[in-house]
């Protein structure tokens, strides 16, 4: 299947790559889940942590998603880091939205999907434990006010470049090029 890209697909990617980065700072080494430690740790994650099950609702998953429980992108600045990764089945890794249009989170997913409240209680329990395991970093409203504002300032400016880059071209094709 064709991908039809966007200024908005580069931006969202600088900024992935951004949380990426920052993740690993506060983890002190790589995390990259495709390879070497960063593999073995989500596999660990996947296997011995939640039983090669669904974070949120327990299904057993062949084939599970990466779900960033504090959401990876540049409204909730969640870092690519173990403490902020679980499996999850496809379903739930599509979070609905609530009355104001703002994603639900991790927590507001897990109780909208509970069967009763004690599977819920027993579900965040496991995830919450697992967040502090793995010492995901506790950050400060200022650090998370300073992240959103670097995230902003870097997708804006991705999408700016892009357009610029693109009027550069529409120029040089028609000064330079079509002139021979």
């Amino acid at each position: 299947m064709t991908t039809y890209n966007t200024g908005s697909d580069s931006a969202n990617t600088s900024v992935r790559a951004f949380l990426t980065k920052i993740g690993e700072f506060y983890l002190g080494k790589s995390f990259n889940t495709s390879s070497g430690k960063g593999k073995e740790d989500w596999i660990r994650i996947k296997e011995k942590v939640f039983d090669s099950k669904c974070a949120y609702c327990n299904t057993n998953l062949d084939k599970p998603t990466i779900e960033h429980l504090v959401m990876f992108n540049r409204k909730e600045c969640g870092l690519h880091h173990p403490g902020n990764v679980v499996p999850c089945c496809k379903s739930c890794n599509k979070r609905n939205k609530d009355e104001e249009g703002n994603y639900l989170t991790w927590e507001e997913h897990l109780l909208s999907i509970s069967q009763d409240i004690n599977e819920f209680k027993k579900r965040k329990k496991i995830i919450s434990q697992h967040i502090q395991s793995e010492n995901y970093p506790n950050l400060s409203e200022d650090e998370r006010n300073a992240l959103k504002a670097v995230c902003e300032h870097l997708f804006s400016s991705t999408k700016s470049e892009l357009e610029k880059s693109l009027e550069l071209f529409k120029n040089i094709d028609k000064t330079l090029v079509n002139k021979r």
